[in-house]
């Protein structure tokens, strides 16, 4: 099944579990009355399935990751946990308003008694504040003043906040209590969203981990600041993994291990070992330079749908700013092009920074990859600034249109030249780019 494919089978099944949620509200009267309670209720339906739907966006299900990728699945996820919050908020005033207006009382204190005399509406009120603090500290300002560590502790209490909200949408919820099919249908979707957390975000790393037991083998430096890891385990040909991919890492090694960061692969498995390459960037991937022969590793993964899956053969363009060349060294390998269809433009500050110079001048000689060292401080593009004026996509990379064209490094520049891509003709669908996201 193609990455397409795999993407309309998602975003059908997403599409219709809003349309699902509209038809029963309107089935069980909804459009009938039309009024603020009315109106409540949808507000709140529509919230809890977005909920859900934000949680099955991130729960690591293989055919969902592998049709999206994880940038743009954490990009939904952020964007559908604000909309669910938003409309969280407008049930709770819209239910208020419905049930204040025909006895003519204050509208908090309407609430007041909602929240203390309605069966599991204390829960609720508890779901909607942890809720609320995943939101507040999700917010780009608030997250910069966290660590990860911290952020990441309070946004796991958006499983308890919707864990909470369930017993009050089952005890008290018109469109539940008057229909066995809408609990039917909610119960199996709370379950669904439960189950897919549970098997893809905690049993199958935990299976992978027992199964593969990595460690360090060696530490070897590249470049200066890049430093390449390799890891011994067990049976790591049974491993799914794909050229271009990555994992997240955990290296249990002292203080911090808690945290994953994610690094592709810079080589294939091969006789029992991995390869990882990783950059100093001052937020923790500095350890990777200290660690020690025999330190145990935990991943999660692979990820990612940076891969050669969609590519048929043909002419393949690769551009790579820094260690973003890692994934291109195990990409070059697997592709299936044929000899002098593949160039690597590879962007670096100096001849100093350029990494793997002996694998990268291998496949110049035997597989034909035409390579490109682009040397120089960064201009006003994504070239060198001494190259301002003097090339562009279409100069590096002659009839680029007809390429697939791939690329890796630092988020500015990659999207940089991916204008630069489609603006010389390349089509979207050959144009091959995620970032690093969890």
């Amino acid at each position: 099944m193609t990455a397409r494919a795999r993407a309309d089978i998602a975003g059908l099944a997403a599409a219709t579990s809003l349309l699902v949620v509209v038809a029963r509200w309107a089935h069980g009267g909804g459009l009938r009355e039309l009024d603020w309670s009315s109106a409540g209720r949808l507000t709140g339906l529509l919230s809890a399935d977005l909920l859900l739907l934000q949680v099955f966006s991130l729960a690591r299900i293989p055919l969902v990751e592998r049709a999206f990728g994880q940038d743009r699945l954490a990009r939904w996820h952020r964007w559908t946990g604000f909309a669910s919050f938003h409309l969280l908020v407008l049930h709770i005033a819209l239910i208020s308003i419905g049930y204040a207006v025909p006895v003519h009382t204050n509208v908090i204190r309407q609430l007041w008694d909602l929240i203390v005399t309605y069966p599991g509406m204390l829960l609720a009120a508890a779901a909607a504040v942890l809720l609320t603090m995943v939101v507040v500290t999700s917010v780009r300002a608030a997250r910069r003043r966290m660590s990860f560590e911290s952020w990441h502790l309070l946004h796991l209490y958006a499983y308890l906040g919707i864990g909470l909200a369930l017993p009050h949408q089952l005890w008290t919820g018109a469109d539940f209590v008057s229909s066995p099919a809408a609990r039917a249908y909610w119960w199996t979707l709370y379950l669904a969203a439960a189950g897919a957390v549970l098997v893809f975000r905690v049993g199958l790393p935990v299976v992978r981990n027992l199964r593969h037991r990595l460690q360090v083998e060696a530490v070897v430096p590249e470049s200066p600041g890049v430093t390449s890891v390799y890891l011994r385990g067990r049976r790591l040909d049974r491993l799914p993994v794909r050229a271009g991919q990555f994992f997240l890492w955990r290296f249990l090694d002292g203080p911090g291990w808690s945290r994953a960061n994610p690094y592709s692969l810079s080589a294939p498995p091969a006789s029992g070992l991995l390869r990882i390459t990783v950059k100093d960037l001052g937020d923790g991937s500095s350890r990777a330079s200290r660690l020690r022969p025999g330190t145990r590793v935990l991943v999660e993964g692979p990820y990612g749908r940076f891969t050669g899956e969609d590519y048929r053969g043909g002419p393949v363009a690769m551009f790579a700013c820094g260690v973003g060349v890692t994934p291109f060294l195990s990409l070059l390998g697997d592709l299936p092009y044929r000899p002098g269809e593949a160039t690597l433009v590879y962007r670096a500050r100096s001849s100093g920074d350029l990494a793997f110079r002996a694998e990268l001048e291998w496949y110049a000689a035997n597989r034909g990859v035409r390579i490109l060292p682009m040397l120089g401080s960064r201009g006003s593009s994504w070239l060198p600034s001494q190259y301002a004026g003097r090339a562009d996509i279409r100069a590096l990379v002659p009839h680029i249109n007809r390429h697939h064209v791939y690329i890796c490094g630092p988020d500015d520049w990659s999207a940089a030249v991916r204008r630069d891509a489609l603006a010389a003709g390349v089509p979207a669908d050959r144009v091959h780019h995620e970032s690093f996201a969890w």
